[in-house]
């Protein structure tokens, strides 16, 4: 922990998960709109969460991903590269890399989170004596706005635990699939926020057109826009909503 005023204070980290051999849409993290990359734009959002003291791009040792390191490194953030395969390394290496405390798991195709809930979802675990506090794991907010905290010593802990493939793909799987060794609290929307069916995530082309539309829209306006603008904009213009509202999410059925 960093001393400040003399007292102990966690420091708070975020991590970004991100390569660009998604098998869906590759490249999609450079994508760019109004300029600047998917990446950037995440960014930029996770500057502005004030409790954030560091942000680590976890991402893979492959030379695809050289463009990805090389840009979040020009962009003044931190780099952890890591195993392809086992995201949960990554994320722990990103964590232990700038010696957190705290870590806030980011996925890298989730360029318009809102840094007002990342805040809450922080506070939230500040305030509560748990191992892990999550907006994703009872839905309720847009696709896209999913934030995930907990100690870098819980991870470790999940880690030392499991070997599944799975749970090393899914960073917290084994953590959520324990309730009895992990306790947990989640953060649920507040009903001008509730809109699980609305992907606001990257995964796929029509993501990336519907993204750019509201990104575009808001650059002027606000380029932090919040969850709230977003839906209440896409509210007013339900042909926006369509563009995406086809693609099949992971984990559906």
């Amino acid at each position: 922990m960093d001393k400040i005023n003399g007292e102990n204070k966690s420091k708070i980290v975020a991590t970004i998960e991100a390569r660009m051999t998604s098998s869906r849409l590759p490249g999609k993290h450079m994508m760019t709109v109004c300029g600047q990359p998917m990446l950037g734009h995440l960014v930029d959002r996770l500057k502005a969460v004030e409790s954030i003291d560091t942000i680590v791009l976890a991402t893979t040792k492959n030379k695809a991903d050289d463009l990805l390191a090389e840009y979040a490194l020009g962009i003044d953030i931190e780099v952890f590269r890591g195993d392809e395969e086992d995201v949960m390394g990554r994320v722990i290496g990103a964590g232990k890399s700038v010696n957190a405390d705290i870590v806030v798991e980011i996925t890298g195709d989730c360029p318009i989170i809102d840094p007002s809930i990342v805040e809450q979802t922080i506070a939230m675990f500040k305030a509560h004596s748990v191992d892990y506090v999550s907006n994703a794991m009872v839905r309720s907010y847009p696709d896209g706005m999913d934030v995930q905290v907990m100690g870098l010593h819980t991870l470790r802990k999940s880690s030392a635990m499991t070997s599944d493939p799975l749970d090393l793909e899914h960073v917290t799987l084994h953590i959520r699939n324990n309730p009895e060794i992990f306790t947990r609290v989640h953060l649920v929307a507040p009903p001008e926020l509730h809109w699980p069916e609305l992907g606001l995530t990257l995964d796929e082309q029509k993501d990336y057109e519907l993204l750019s539309c509201l990104i575009d829209f808001f650059q002027e306006l606000n380029p932090t826009f919040s969850c709230l603008d977003a839906i209440n904009h896409l509210r007013g213009n339900p042909n926006l909503v369509a563009i995406n509202d086809t693609v099949l999410r992971k984990g559906s059925t």
